[in-house]
């Protein structure tokens, strides 16, 4: 199975869409949305210095453009990459270019959504003196630990080992002087904390925001940073896309939801290094691809040819069919199970999935009618698996 990847805030480099320009398609494209977001994305993505672009109103909408035209340069015929891609994610921002890649958001409603991301995050980051830190090795719990002792959050989980740590300046200079214990620190140069409660006037002015989007429901798995689950309701993922910004990116989660799907290829978008990095580590034995430049595009298509599996849920939207949020066990949810030709109403859950993690309920977002029950009582279930089909009922 091949997974694609977008990358979030951090992996921008002065430059490093140069290679991309000489392509007129993409050089049209980026014009496009550069229009969109009211931002020389082209001169930021060439000529800009690596402070300029380091601004997180620059940096959020650089990002998203740059993973969207790169997906459309691998898949010309977009519709193709709905019989290749067996699921989708982005770390952090990079969350709104897996959004559009899956048909949640259209190109220009992404590039909108993170416009005023990008300024709403400075806006909230001006506030108060604040940043992140990178806490690399040591014990998980103790590292932990002593981020609760220091009233740091754990912004970024990446897996083992690797812990972004967000804060005031205060909170994080007294976690230098008191490190967890076999642990490196690495101050990294951003604007603010992101992923902690200092991001909530941020996330204020975007769910104001989102109540004007209109979205569609996933066409390939969609692993969200929130939980690591497959998300296939489009106001869902939208939803979550606004929480996010004051909620920890847990990529960890989402590194086990792919070896729950036996990934076998993960490709990541430009500016690409940084998650296949992660990946090399955390998924030993999976192959990755990072797409840095055009050149390396037909290999790129190869490297899709390879692993590429046909997607589950491809044109399938919620009021459809209802899939496993992650790997667990299946049951019938109530205690009159809902049976073929049964109505199911708004919101009702209809069946339920347990791990030794957790048990989630599924719901049927619009109701419907069931028309066939694709699993068993009792059986095992992959994230994104088809659970029930159903057909809507004249009230919905």
């Amino acid at each position: 199975m091949l997974v694609i990847v977008a990358p979030g805030q951090g992996a921008q480099t002065p430059g490093f869409l140069a290679p991309w320009l000489a392509d007129p398609a993409f050089e049209s494209r980026l014009n496009w949305l550069s229009a969109v977001a009211g931002l020389d994305l082209a001169h930021y993505g060439t000529q800009a210095d690596a402070d300029t672009i380091r601004d997180t109103a620059i940096a959020q909408p650089l990002l998203v453009a740059s993973s969207m035209l790169a997906a459309l340069a691998v898949f010309p015929h977009p519709s193709d990459a709905f019989t290749k891609v067996g699921a989708v994610s982005g770390h952090s921002v990079g969350e709104i270019a897996a959004a559009a890649g899956t048909g949640v958001l259209t190109a220009e409603q992404a590039m909108v959504l993170v416009r005023e991301r990008g300024k709403a995050m400075a806006a909230a980051s001006a506030l108060t003196p604040t940043s992140m830190t990178a806490v690399l090795g040591g014990d998980r719990d103790e590292v932990l630990a002593k981020l609760a002792e220091h009233g740091v959050t754990a912004a970024n989980d990446n897996g083992p080992g690797q812990i972004v740590a967000a804060g005031t300046v205060e909170e994080l200079a007294a976690l230098a002087a008191d490190p967890p214990a076999k642990t490196r620190l690495i101050p990294l140069s951003v604007a603010g904390a992101f992923h902690t409660r200092h991001m909530e006037p941020a996330v204020q002015t975007l769910a104001k925001y989102a109540t004007a989007i209109s979205t569609h429901d996933p066409r390939t798995r969609l692993i969200s940073n929130r939980d690591g689950q497959v998300v296939h309701d489009g106001r869902d993922v939208l939803d979550r896309l606004v929480s996010q910004v004051n909620s920890p990116v847990r990529w960890d989660l989402c590194l086990q939801t792919m070896a729950d799907l036996q990934v076998t290829g993960i490709l990541e978008l430009p500016p690409a290094g940084t998650l296949t990095g992660i990946a090399k580590r955390a998924l030993r034995g999976v192959e990755t691809f990072a797409l840095k430049t055009p050149d390396q595009l037909d290999d790129a298509r190869a490297f899709v040819d390879k692993h590429g599996s046909p997607s589950e849920i491809d044109a399938s939207p919620t009021w459809r069919l209802l899939v496993a949020p992650m790997k667990g066990t299946f049951t019938r949810a109530g205690q009159t199970p809902r049976e073929a030709g049964e109505a199911v109403g708004t919101g009702e859950v209809v069946a339920k999935v347990k791990s030794l993690r957790d048990e989630l309920d599924v719901q049927a977002p619009h109701g419907g009618i069931v028309v066939e029950w694709l699993v068993e009582e009792g059986d095992p279930v992959a994230p994104g698996q088809p659970l029930v089909r159903l057909h809507p009922n004249g009230g919905n």
